[in-house]
């Protein structure tokens, strides 16, 4: 648990180190408890442990302190359903939850789909993976990181 103000205390020093490293157009994957996190990070990104806790927690924890990249069409993909799923309408809770908490975060954009190889080729280059505790089927998010606009630094 960090011990500072303002600070959430679900986010770990070694999660608060990644997010202050991450630059511009980097990229954070919040995985899911199915998520094959350990051989994701066998191809390069950092792996961060967040066990126990969930996405939703931590997006809301994170969007406290990371700006979202406004650049891009979408600041945050979601793994989108395989074909059997779509076919037998699975609901995705969870996505509604994303984008709430997104939105309250001010980012208005739409969650982007990403099929499942293409969502792991892309976390593989991602700057971290946090393996949480998340049981949400298709709970994965990737979240790209912005810039924080000059009047905010003063």
């Amino acid at each position: 648990m960090v011990v500072l103000k303002g600070i959430p205390s679900v986010l770990s020093p070694e999660l608060l180190y990644a997010l202050a490293k991450m630059g511009h157009g980097d990229e954070l994957v919040l995985a899911d408890a199915n998520f094959p996190s350990s051989s994701i990070c066998a191809c390069g990104p950092r792996e961060i442990r967040a066990d126990g806790l969930g996405i939703p927690q931590l997006l809301e924890a994170i969007l406290r302190l990371m700006p979202l990249d406004t650049y891009v069409t979408s600041p945050a993909a979601v793994m989108d359903l395989v074909d059997s799923d779509k076919q037998r309408g699975l609901p995705v809770p969870v996505w509604d939850t994303y984008t709430q908490l997104l939105s309250e975060a001010g980012c208005q954009k739409p969650l982007e789909m990403v099929g499942r190889f293409a969502f792991y080729e892309r976390a593989k280059k991602a700057y971290a993976v946090v393996a949480t505790g998340e049981t949400a089927l298709y709970g994965n998010l990737i979240l790209t990181k912005g810039v924080i606009p000059p009047e905010l630094l003063q």
